[in-house]
Formats: C-alpha cells, sequence, structure tokens
C-alpha cells in the first residue's frame, strides 16, 4: 500500500459487478501514480463473488443502495452485455444518480469479426464452457458503440464519448452534467 498525503486527491468509486475487485484494485494503483487516492467500494448481488480486499455491499445494480451524489463515479467491466436493453437503461439511471461525474462502462462490442475470432480462438480456451457457451453467447447479447450510446442518453447522460480498444472493447464515459472547455 501506499501512503496518503495532503497532496493526493481523495475519489470516492463504486464499481458495479465487481466481483473480485481486480479492475478496481488496478485502477487504484494505477490512479496513485497520479496522485489521485481512489476509494472504490464493491457492489455485487453475490457476497461470495468479493474478496474482501475492498469495502464491499451486496446489492441490485438496478436498484444501488446509494444516495444521490455518493461517488465521484460509477464504473462497471464486463457486465453490460449481462442486461437486457431496458436494464442498461434502468443501471445507467441510477448509476448516474449516485455519480458525481461520470458512469465508464467497459464492455464487449457486438460484431460478426468479433464472433469470428472467438470461434477462431477455441483451441486455445483452457475452459470447456468458454467457447461453446459463455464466449459467443457474451459476444451476441453486446452492444454497439452506437447501441450503447443511445441507451446511454435515454438514461439521462448528458454527454457520452465513446472509444474502442484492442480486442473489440468499448470504453464509455457517461458524463453527469454537460462537458465544457
Amino acid at each position: 500500500m501506499w501512503r496518503e498525503s495532503k497532496s493526493l486527491k481523495r475519489s470516492p468509486g463504486l464499481d458495479v459487478a465487481g466481483a473480485s475487485g481486480d479492475v478496481a484494485l488496478l485502477s487504484q494503483q494505477k490512479l496513485s501514480r497520479e496522485g489521485i487516492f481512489a476509494q472504490p467500494t464493491l457492489l455485487d448481488r453475490q457476497i461470495t463473488h468479493m474478496n474482501r480486499q475492498l469495502p464491499a455491499i451486496c446489492g441490485d445494480a438496478l436498484a444501488l443502495p446509494f444516495a444521490d451524489d455518493s461517488f465521484d463515479a460509477v464504473g462497471c467491466s464486463l457486465f453490460a452485455h449481462h442486461l437486457d436493453p431496458d436494464e442498461v437503461i434502468g443501471f445507467a439511471r441510477e448509476a448516474l444518480r449516485v455519480a458525481r461525474y461520470a458512469v465508464l462502462v467497459n464492455d464487449l462490442i457486438r460484431s460478426s469479426l468479433h464472433l469470428a475470432l472467438i470461434y477462431a480462438g477455441i483451441p486455445l480456451y483452457r475452459s470447456r464452457l468458454t467457447p461453446t457457451i459463455d464466449a459467443p453467447a457474451s459476444v451476441k447479447r453486446a452492444y454497439t458503440l452506437d447501441e450503447m450510446n443511445k441507451m446511454l442518453r435515454q438514461a439521462g447522460a448528458a454527454d457520452v464519448e465513446t472509444e474502442t480498444y484492442f480486442l473489440l472493447r468499448m470504453g464509455v464515459i457517461a458524463w453527469k452534467h454537460p462537458i465544457t472547455s
């Protein structure tokens, strides 16, 4: 762990469906190099998913058990594709409600290329369920950047920024308030 100093900015964040907290812990480490002391809290619906290294709450992503503006940012990684479009909008509304600034979404991008890559990689998977059930289903349920943008705007995001990353991943920031220059 690193030492907290007066020069570090404190930044509470919520990792929804954060499970073991791997993403939150990695983010915490990287942000500390920039002088930001991230204080992640995990939310998952199963206590057995959590690793007890970070503060954690059992709860429903569609009815977040927090007051308005409780966290600087709310994020989720590889979670949105598990939700139907109405549930994505409901989750985004809740996340924007409890976030002061933004909601961060890291997820798969649905595309025929992505599905082809999943099937091409079958010989590389260690689990027998991943190539035949989980991976193809996840890609088929994933959203395009346009679909995600529309759902987040429908949920009330003032601005939405989208980026694509390696292996057909999306990084999305849904801003609670309009971006000002």
